[in-house]
């Protein structure tokens, strides 16, 4: 979800209106991705690098979010939505981490569609707090060092249970991953789009996909030759 704020620069707008214009696009690109067969969609709302920004656009970006969330609650459920939290909420205000809970208690039966949010989210971040929780089980005696796999390292992370993405799509031209998922992209096709994510409509979306699914993904392996379309 990335060049919401520099949309808004360049038209000489305050960088919040960018924000706005992208929480709008959000409820396309759901819908597009149950139209696309998408069946897991995660969204990188805030990062844990984000709290570094001026103070009155991280005071916005965290109303934006609370309206969003109040203003989709019921639609979510009622449209089948499975709502999945990921990163730490612990810097978050309690009011928000409460709607969160209740969203996701609410809609965990859901079966559409999973729509990750990404809020103080940080790859990096993710991983530390995996391996604390690995770590805590090794120190109380239930686990030993030998038996951890990278299996259990997955089952410990905040998509704890959720198959690794296959695709990973960067808006507004950035040629980086920026601490995303790092443990859960060791095999994701990536694809960079050169507009921003207000841009990103459900006809640029299409295409992307269109995209991956004709590329041959290996995974290490050596594909033979006439052997040709994405999993």
């Amino acid at each position: 979800m990335d060049g919401n704020g520099r949309w808004a620069v360049k038209r000489g707008l305050p960088r919040l209106m960018g924000h706005k214009r992208g929480a709008n696009r959000v409820k396309d690109i759901v819908k597009a991705s149950t139209e696309l067969g998408v069946d897991t969609l995660t969204l990188y709302a805030f990062s844990t690098e984000n709290w570094k920004r001026a103070a009155h656009e991280v005071e916005g970006l965290m109303k934006l979010f609370r309206g969003y969330l109040q203003n989709n609650f019921i639609e979510l459920n009622a449209k089948n939505i499975r709502v999945k939290f990921l990163g730490d909420p612990t810097p978050l205000a309690a009011d928000l981490r409460e709607q969160m809970e209740k969203l996701e208690d609410l809609t965990k039966d859901n079966t559409l569609i999973t729509l990750n949010i990404a809020i103080n989210y940080g790859g990096r971040d993710d991983l530390v707090r995996a391996t604390r929780k690995v770590a805590a089980k090794v120190q109380d005696g239930s686990l030993a060092v030998e038996d951890i796999t990278e299996q259990m390292i997955s089952d410990h992370l905040d998509t704890a249970f959720q198959a690794d993405p296959d695709l990973i799509i960067r808006t507004a031209g950035e040629l980086r991953m920026s601490n995303f998922m790092t443990w859960q992209s060791a095999y994701s096709e990536l694809a960079f789009v050169e507009k921003s994510w207000p841009e990103f409509t459900p006809e640029v979306y299409a295409e992307v996909i269109a995209d991956y699914r004709a590329r041959t993904r290996q995974f290490g392996a050596i594909i033979p030759k006439g052997v040709t379309g994405a999993e």
